[in-house]
């Protein structure tokens, strides 16, 4: 049998998603507790890739079982492994699924979020990246558009990367102003950039947001966006942001592959 399990994770001292030989990873984490708990060798599947740093509250894996405590009381199930999670990972639910779903192939879009703040909060340092320069929004706003539709996004990919094809479709690129729940302090200088696509490529989120600060400090025009796009080049966009501002915050998939009866 097939299952879907949804999973939030701090990225703060983590490797990222992928299993590494030398340092602790959500994929190794994930693996070892479900094990545990279901008395059985699981393997799990991400969504994606998260780099070191990098955080997610929606990231889906899918993995295989036998246990049919996981149809009985799922719930139980998902109470046990977080017992032996370790604190900054979080397992929300376990669905079946068909059993050829896939949860990263079959996943038609991905949206993240990085959130950046213009002056000093204490209450949000670890998961926002501090400007400290003045940010014209409308600017960003006017480039990110520009990233809308089907291009070659070669130029925010990480050098060495393998993807199979440097082509994604983004149908959302926006900056918007918000207020921090966590802090007494409401103003206009909380920042959260939100973008859409069908797959992203390595580093690309953060290379995309280096390259709209550098429009919106003033040093490049909006227009310098398609420039970039067109050269294919690393080196002309503008330098990656730290992860641990950036979120994985949504996975979607077509209603058809919850459909296991068929």
């Amino acid at each position: 049998m097939r299952f879907f399990a949804s999973i939030s994770y701090n990225g703060s001292g983590l490797s990222g998603w992928q299993i590494q030989d030398n340092a602790p990873s959500v994929q190794d984490e994930l693996q070892k507790a479900m094990s545990a708990a279901l008395g059985e060798k699981i393997a799990v599947v991400g969504a994606g890739r998260t780099d070191a740093g990098v955080n997610a509250s929606d990231f889906t894996v899918h993995f295989d079982s036998g246990n049919r405590l996981l149809l009985e009381n799922p719930a139980h199930t998902v109470y046990k492994i977080n017992a032996i999670l370790p604190r900054n990972i979080v397992l929300h639910n376990i669905v079946r699924v068909r059993d050829d779903a896939h949860a990263r192939f079959d996943a038609d879009s991905r949206t993240y979020r990085y959130y950046i703040h213009t002056r000093k909060d204490p209450f949000i340092s670890g998961t926002s990246w501090m400007c400290r320069f003045p940010l014209d929004v409308d600017a960003m706003n006017l480039a990110a558009l520009m990233l809308l539709g089907r291009h070659d996004f070669s130029c925010f990919e990480k050098t060495g990367s393998a993807a199979t094809s440097p082509e994604c479709n983004v149908t959302a690129a926006r900056w918007d102003r918000y207020t921090p729940s966590r802090t007494p302090l409401p103003g206009t200088d909380y920042l959260v950039f939100t973008i859409t696509a069908n797959r992203f490529l390595r580093n690309m989120v953060r290379a995309i947001v280096g390259t709209l600060v550098e429009i919106g400090r003033g040093k490049r025009q909006p227009g310098w966006m398609l420039e970039v796009l067109a050269s294919g080049d690393r080196c002309r966009a503008g330098q990656s942001v730290p992860g641990h501002a950036l979120f994985l915050t949504e996975v979607h998939y077509p209603e058809e592959i919850f459909d296991y009866s068929s």
